[in-house]
């Protein structure tokens, strides 16, 4: 088995939805004895294994990591996959594991990959008391001009998000709390890239296979079990239009229709956030979604290994 700990701390997995990141990170991990660590926003919520797309059948035996860690209903911040995407590193690479990051979701890509640490930043009542006077588009441009390129579009849906998200931007800003240094981490990033019209194909199938599998009786025992349809608008897309769905505001087709388009755009922004990251430094090796993904993102590897 090849050494990859001579040039590399981390390998990363990254693409657009529905383009084969878990597949290709499981067959790394399988080559290389990796363990994977979830980069993804919405699988580390038990019981949303559909909507997510865990499809923890792929994983086998392999051991992986931020997947199914809290109950669907509770809140989990860019912060909080920081703090444990350092504690997940540390472990596995303290028995001599080796970590394959995996995922879509690009703030959290970023959090992991370029060396800025996120503070805790406790309740400010006096910002609080001055932000409860400006109206919720107030709100959203003051939350704009504070974190122009980095806020989570779901922070300006809700007043007491938005609200928050600002007392986080200026408790980063004056540093209340200070951090140990971000661990040093050889990455070997590798991009999955598909033309547009196969990865569009991709989408509209995979999103009749969910529809298929289960995905809206899931929404629906989610809300039974406690999870109000306001707390799964904020779980994503699939959450959002199964909600709205089951409240009777459209019918099957629409929402197949709408749900179809609005994920297709979604993996418009992820290339765009994908290519943020490319100016801020972080290099890509993007490889064909269409040819033997495991041949190109091995040899990447040997490459840098060669080099």
């Amino acid at each position: 088995m090849t050494d990859l700990s001579a040039v590399h701390d981390i390998i990363v997995v990254l693409g657009p939805t529905a383009s084969g990141k878990t597949r290709l990170a499981v067959a790394l991990a399988g080559e290389f004895g990796g363990e994977i660590i979830s980069a993804d926003s919405r699988q580390v919520f038990r019981g949303m294994d559909i909507g997510s797309g865990k499809d923890l059948h792929e994983y086998g035996r392999l051991p992986y990591h931020l997947i199914d860690i809290l109950d669907a209903g509770e809140e989990f911040s860019v912060f909080d996959f920081q703090r444990r995407f350092l504690k997940a590193f540390a472990e596995i690479t303290s028995r001599g594991g080796f970590p394959i990051l995996c995922g879509g979701s690009g703030m959290y890509l970023d959090a992991a990959l370029r060396g800025y640490r996120m503070v805790a930043v406790p309740r400010d009542e006096s910002l609080r008391s001055e932000l409860a006077a400006k109206s919720d588009a107030e709100l959203v441009e003051e939350l704009r001009r504070l974190k122009p390129e980095q806020h989570n579009s779901t922070d300006l849906l809700d007043r007491e998000r938005t609200v928050r998200a600002i007392e986080i931007a200026h408790g980063e800003a004056e540093g209340i709390s200070s951090c140990d240094p971000f661990p040093r981490m050889r990455s070997s990033v590798i991009g999955i890239q598909w033309e547009r019209e196969a990865l569009r194909r991709r989408i509209t199938d995979r999103l009749r296979e969910r529809l298929d599998s289960g995905m809206i009786e899931e929404v629906e025992r989610l809300h039974t079990c406690g999870v109000v349809w306001e707390r799964l608008d904020y779980y994503g897309l699939e959450y959002r239009y199964v909600g709205a769905y089951l409240r009777g505001e459209m019918n099957k087709n629409d929402l197949f229709q709408r749900l179809n388009s609005a994920i297709h755009n979604f993996a418009k922004r992820q290339g765009n956030w994908f290519r943020r990251m490319e100016r801020h430094g972080v290099t890509i090796n993007w490889i064909d979604g269409e040819a033997d993904q495991l041949t190109q993102a091995r040899e990447i590897i040997h490459k840098k290994i060669r080099s």
